[in-house]
């Protein structure tokens, strides 16, 4: 499977924005087009788009959906989205409408059998879950509460229960500009056979060779391609 460079388009309030540690308020970035954002990664050669509905992730309510929609709608390629997907029906329509895969964080950890009856029903290799740590722990709602239980015992929980793959968000050093630390991601690549893509500190191209080389299958970039610290274009190709 070749690595693949995903480009993060995280929705709030209708706009697409970057938020320092995935804390409310704290906007680095705020564009008013969703979708001249996403026409721009899709023409610097996205294959999958990384969506999240901010709204949806800390209220429940999917206030994106229409966004979303359209994202689908008009690009052929692959999106992946999160946000708010916290029962059958919400995956299930959003796998209806085009989506390639859905995300669950927090609904996942609280309630793991929920995983099962997705990946029964809908299909393994569409449900992603995401794993935010700090510090080798799982964070829940929406980063403010520790699940007191570590990444790597989850991941294993979760392949088992049917996780066709798992997105890592390393919250040390997401959003901060300062770089990866590539050794959570070796070591929970090393612990499961799902395909793991990361997220978090990519700050320079060196940092996407880096996550590369620990066996992840992808890298979800966003505060840096939002800031121009580099292309797309040059992302996808310097690990080509």
């Amino acid at each position: 499977m070749n690595f693949e460079v995903i480009p993060a388009i995280d929705l709030k309030g209708g706009k697409c924005v970057q938020l320092v540690q995935g804390v409310p308020g704290t906007e680095m970035v705020s564009l008013d087009d969703a979708l001249a954002v996403a026409d721009d990664w899709v023409s610097q050669g996205a294959r999958t788009l990384h969506v999240i509905d901010l709204d949806g992730a800390f209220s429940g309510e999917r206030k994106n959906a229409k966004i979303v929609e359209q994202i689908i709608k008009k690009y052929d390629v692959n999106v992946q989205v999160g946000g708010g997907v916290r029962d059958f029906e919400t995956a299930k329509y959003l796998l209806d409408i085009g989506v390639t895969r859905v995300i669950l964080g927090t609904s996942a950890v609280k309630t793991p059998e929920l995983i099962s009856d997705l990946s029964s029903r809908l299909g393994k290799e569409k449900i992603m879950v995401s794993l935010d740590s700090r510090k080798g722990e799982v964070l829940v709602d929406g980063w403010t509460a520790s699940s007191g239980k570590g990444t790597v015992d989850l991941a294993r929980q979760f392949e088992t229960k049917g996780a066709g793959s798992i997105l890592f968000t390393n919250v040390d050093v997401e959003g901060l500009l300062k770089g990866v630390d590539e050794n959570p991601v070796r070591s929970l690549v090393s612990s499961v056979d799902i395909p793991v893509i990361a997220s978090g500190g990519i700050t320079t191209l060196e940092d996407i060779v880096k996550i590369k080389n620990t066996g992840a299958a992808g890298v979800v970039i966003g505060s840096a391609l939002y800031k121009h610290l580099f292309t797309l274009k040059e992302a996808i190709e310097v690990v080509s």
